[in-house]
C-alpha cells in the first residue's frame, strides 16, 4: 500500500514537471501571436505634406481654417468619435482667438487607455530665422510631423482595434509663444495655450488615461530623442519603456538612453494639471543653440526636412507600444 502512493506520488510529479514547461511555451506562444501592424512612412509623410499644402496654420490664419476641417473630417474616417474643442483665448499680443483642439477617440468604452499628443498649429513668426521674422513659417516638423504620425496610426486603429482605449488629442496654439523682446507686457505661460485649455477642461467628465505620449518635431533626418528631464521626472516608467521598444526594434540611433534639459511642451501642463504621467517625444539636439534642429522657427522648417526612416522608427514604436499593452 505504501508502494502504491509513492508510485502516485511519482507519477504526479512526473506529469506537472512534463506539463510546466509546456504551460509556459503556450504563454509564450500566445504572447507571440500579438500581431502590430506595419506603420506606412509614406502615409504618414502624406499627412505632413497635406497640412503643410494649406501654408501657415497659425492660430485664427485661413491655412489653420482649412487644416480644421480636413483634419476633422480626415480623423472622420478613421472614428466616429471626432470632437473639436473650441474656446475664446487672447495671446500674448491682445488678440483674441477660438482656438481648437481636435481629439479623436478610439475604444471610447474602455477605462484602460492612453492618450497620445501633438500640437497642429505652426509658428505666427520666423523668430529664429535671419529674414522674414515677423512671416509665419510652415511648420513642417514642428507640428506636422507629429499630427502625420498620429494620423497614421489612427489609421491604423481603425483597420485593427487595439485592446486599450486610445485618445488622439491635436492641441491648438501650441506656437503662439511670445518671443523674446516682443514689446509686449510679458504674458505668463503665454505658450501651449491649447494644453493648458484642455488640461484644466477635458473632453470628457473625470478623464484619466494610464499615461500620454506627446509627439514635436519628430519628422526631421538622423533626429534625436532623449530623456527630457520634464518627462523623466513624471513619467520615468514610460521613457523606459517607450525607449526600451524602440531598441528592441532597432531603432536605438533614434531614441538614445541619455538625459536632457527641460522643454517646456505640452506634457508640462497634462503632468502638472491632469496628473496624467506624460512623455514627449521630441528631437532634442546637443549641438545647437537652442538644443533644437537648425530649421527650427525658421522658413527652412519645410517638407525639404521631413525624413520618413526617422517617421517610421517614431510611429513603429509608438504600434509596438500600444498593440503590447
Amino acid at each position: 500500500m505504501l508502494r502504491n502512493y509513492f508510485f502516485l506520488f511519482f507519477c504526479c510529479l512526473l506529469f506537472s514537471c512534463s506539463t510546466e514547461p509546456e504551460q509556459k511555451k503556450s504563454q509564450k506562444q500566445n504572447k507571440a501571436k500579438i500581431e502590430v501592424p506595419v506603420f506606412n512612412a509614406d502615409s504618414a509623410y502624406y499627412f505632413i505634406e497635406k497640412q503643410v499644402g494649406f501654408g501657415p496654420r497659425a492660430i485664427s490664419s485661413k491655412g489653420w481654417e482649412n487644416c480644421a476641417v480636413w483634419l476633422e473630417k480626415k480623423f472622420k474616417t478613421y472614428t466616429p468619435n471626432v470632437i473639436v474643442q473650441e474656446a475664446p483665448i487672447t495671446t500674448y499680443d491682445g488678440k483674441n482667438h477660438i482656438l481648437k483642439n481636435i481629439i479623436a477617440s478610439f475604444n471610447p468604452e474602455k477605462n484602460n487607455r492612453v492618450a497620445l499628443f501633438a500640437h497642429w498649429d505652426s509658428r505666427h513668426i520666423a523668430d529664429h530665422d535671419t529674414k522674414n521674422q515677423n512671416s509665419p513659417i510652415l511648420g513642417a516638423n514642428d507640428g506636422g510631423s507629429g499630427v502625420g504620425v498620429l494620423l497614421e496610426m489612427a489609421r491604423q486603429f481603425s483597420i485593427k482595434n487595439p485592446k486599450i482605449g486610445a485618445d488622439i488629442i491635436l492641441f491648438d496654439a501650441e506656437d503662439y509663444g511670445q518671443p523674446e523682446n516682443s514689446g509686449f507686457p510679458i504674458m505668463q505661460n503665454s505658450w501651449c495655450l491649447g494644453s493648458q485649455y484642455w488640461s484644466n477642461n477635458p473632453h470628457k467628465a473625470n478623464y484619466f488615461a494610464r499615461y500620454g505620449i506627446l509627439l514635436d518635431m519628430v519628422g526631421a533626418e538622423n533626429a534625436t530623442f532623449r530623456h527630457e528631464e520634464i518627462s523623466f521626472y513624471y513619467g520615468s516608467t514610460i521613457l523606459q519603456k517607450v525607449w526600451r521598444k524602440a531598441s528592441r526594434l532597432g531603432f536605438g540611433n533614434y531614441f538614445v538612453f541619455e538625459n536632457a534639459k527641460q522643454i517646456m511642451d505640452d506634457h508640462y501642463y497634462v503632468n502638472t494639471i491632469t496628473g496624467i504621467p506624460t512623455i514627449d517625444i521630441i528631437e532634442y539636439d546637443p549641438s545647437t543653440e537652442s538644443n533644437f534642429n537648425q530649421h527650427w522657427h525658421t522658413h527652412k522648417d519645410d517638407m525639404d526636412n521631413i525624413n520618413k526612416e526617422t517617421l517610421n522608427a517614431v510611429g513603429q514604436t509608438l504600434l509596438e507600444v500600444i498593440y503590447n499593452e
